[in-house]
């Protein structure tokens, strides 16, 4: 039997670059995030290649569709006020993460371990108070993939104008940061996407010493977006990265960020 050749490598031979984009100003709501994205790409590094993937935190996007919520217009609901109590925590906030989860799944320590309205499983149904204004919380994209899309149409008519903005001449990654099962400490991972394929899938290939891979599925959205927090970084303003030296795999417009989201019947923690 012939065997497929070796995994080829993902990137290119001068390597994966990670290039901050700088000059996007605090986002308010109703402001066009992806001219804005557009923009501040043009400025910093003029035009984007062709496998350029954009990496942009759900923050802004969040911001602009109006997404941050004034706490002094919650009213905490017993259940709400009765954890709080219990764990020092602000009810205001509590009830902003109940009425953001779909089910909760956990109740521990101060900590809600929950599932939000998108299939997401993390903590606090992925609502922040970090870099926002106080008594003000900010909750995540209505719908990432879609806004990842938006701004990728959005880059493809400023650096493409000859391509279809369909083509998928670049990506688009919309992130946030995710605790791990039995893993301290959080990383960036994709939430939104458009694109690129979220998965690279490994399996019936040979590694070079001939072995069939059977088991490898690479989430390469989660790897790229985490990558890209190292320039991003929390406490920089910099809402926006570009990734440049990566090559996806060429079904890449099928992809979604649900596809990131672990099946029930295989999930082994809940």
């Amino acid at each position: 039997m012939t065997m497929p050749a070796a995994v080829p490598p993902v990137a290119q031979n001068d390597g994966i670059r990670i290039i901050p984009v700088d000059g996007i100003p605090e986002i308010r709501q109703g402001d066009h995030i992806s001219d804005m994205i557009v923009d501040a790409i043009a400025s910093s590094l003029a035009t984007l290649a062709p496998g350029d993937v954009v990496a942009v935190t759900h923050k802004v996007i969040s911001k602009a569709e109006g997404g941050l919520i004034d706490l002094k217009t919650i009213e905490p609901s017993p259940l709400a006020l009765r954890y709080a109590a219990e764990w020092s925590k602000d009810a205001r906030q509590v009830e902003v993460v109940l009425r953001q989860s779909r089910r909760i799944l956990r109740m521990v320590r101060g900590l809600i371990v929950s599932e939000t309205r998108h299939g997401f499983i993390c903590a606090n149904a992925g609502v922040d108070a970090s870099n926002v204004s106080a008594d003000t919380v900010c909750i995540l994209p209505e719908d990432p993939d879609g806004a990842a899309d938006d701004i990728r149409k959005a880059l493809m008519r400023r650096f493409f104008p000859d391509r279809n903005e369909d083509d998928s001449a670049i990506g688009v990654i919309v992130t946030d940061s995710f605790g791990r099962p039995w893993r301290s400490g959080i990383v960036n991972v994709a939430i939104g996407v458009s694109g690129i394929a979220p998965l690279t899938d490994y399996r019936g290939q040979f590694d070079p010493s001939g072995y069939e891979l059977k088991a490898s599925i690479l989430a390469v959205a989660d790897e790229l977006a985490s990558a890209a927090e190292l320039v991003m970084h929390k406490l920089a303003a910099r809402p926006v990265a570009v990734i440049r030296g990566y090559q996806w795999q060429t079904d890449a417009m099928s992809g979604s960020g649900k596809d990131l989201i672990m099946p029930e019947e295989r999930n082994l923690f809940i």
